[in-house]
């Protein structure tokens, strides 16, 4: 218990002296684990940094050194935070290709007609959008990321205001060329394309859906079934009635402005195999 008492302090003999620099990664550290594990509000007040100096498990002297003032350190977390938003996508991600994975294999007879693979796209969009949404609700690391997003502009200091307008862009570019390499991999896989006369990318495409789920997400803190209330359709050429959420409405409406099939591909024995194979090897993105 000793000894328990002594980590949880940080007041416990320790086998060498840490850096200023090492001090200063466990206090980031911290506080975003703190920030993750309650969510970012328009402030950080709900964030003790003594608390933080006591889980980062480093000496008071060398944090006030490093940061004479605590909202100095907390421009730091803020900035880091910003930085850090890339890996928010990675539980979406790994969730997303599960469900692919799964509905692929549970429809493999699908991809032999142009019928069914329409179909299959569809069902890819009505059942796997409903899933990020809710990954997405759930997640506090999203939710710090759009708070960020959406209240920085009110941060007073304009030196601080510009570097995390700066950080957050580099963030979502990164994340927005993941999504988009996704879906040109599904997309492909699947023998469709980008419609050639709207002279897009995948980064656009990426970008509007994200933007679609976002706002879904947004939205469903006041109205929570906004996302989820089922809506009993045919959309998009679907060969049958099926209960389709708003999320998916709306991401189905994007994707089918911009993909189409490939008439490019023939789907012969030898193609249907490769395709087989890619989605029985699907793998989650490595973090």
């Amino acid at each position: 218990m000793a000894a328990l008492a002594q980590t949880r302090t940080g007041l416990g003999r320790r086998s060498r002296r840490l850096s200023d620099e090492e001090t200063e990664r466990r206090m980031l550290d911290a506080a975003i684990a703190m920030v993750n594990e309650s969510g970012l509000t328009v402030s950080l007040d709900h964030i003790s940094f003594e608390d933080v100096i006591r889980d980062a498990r480093v000496s008071r002297s060398t944090v006030y050194r490093r940061w004479p003032y605590k909202d100095l350190f907390f421009s730091d977390l803020l900035k880091e935070l910003a930085k850090a938003t890339t890996p928010a996508a990675v539980s979406a991600a790994e969730t997303s290709v599960v469900d692919v994975k799964r509905i692929v294999l549970e429809h493999l007879d699908w991809l032999e007609t142009p019928d069914l693979r329409h179909e299959l796209v569809l069902e890819l969009l009505r059942q796997g959008s409903l899933r990020e949404f809710e990954t997405m609700r759930i997640s506090t690391e999203w939710r710090t990321y759009l708070a960020l997003h959406t209240t920085f502009l009110s941060v007073a200091d304009e030196t601080l205001r510009a570097e995390l307008q700066v950080a957050l862009a580099a963030s979502e570019r990164t994340f927005i060329r993941g999504i988009a390499a996704s879906w040109e991999l599904l997309v492909g896989l699947l023998g469709y394309r980008l419609r050639p006369e709207l002279d897009s990318t995948f980064e656009t495409f990426a970008s509007l859906a994200s933007a679609d789920l976002r706002g879904l997400v947004i939205m469903a803190l006041a109205t929570p079934d906004i996302a989820t209330r089922p809506i009993r359709a045919r959309p998009f050429g679907a060969a049958n009635m099926a209960d389709w959420s708003l999320t998916a409405l709306g991401l189905a409406s994007i994707a089918m402005t911009f993909i189409e099939p490939d008439p490019a591909v023939v789907w012969d024995e030898a193609r249907l195999a490769t395709v087989r194979q890619a989605f029985e090897s699907l793998d989650a993105p490595a973090v």
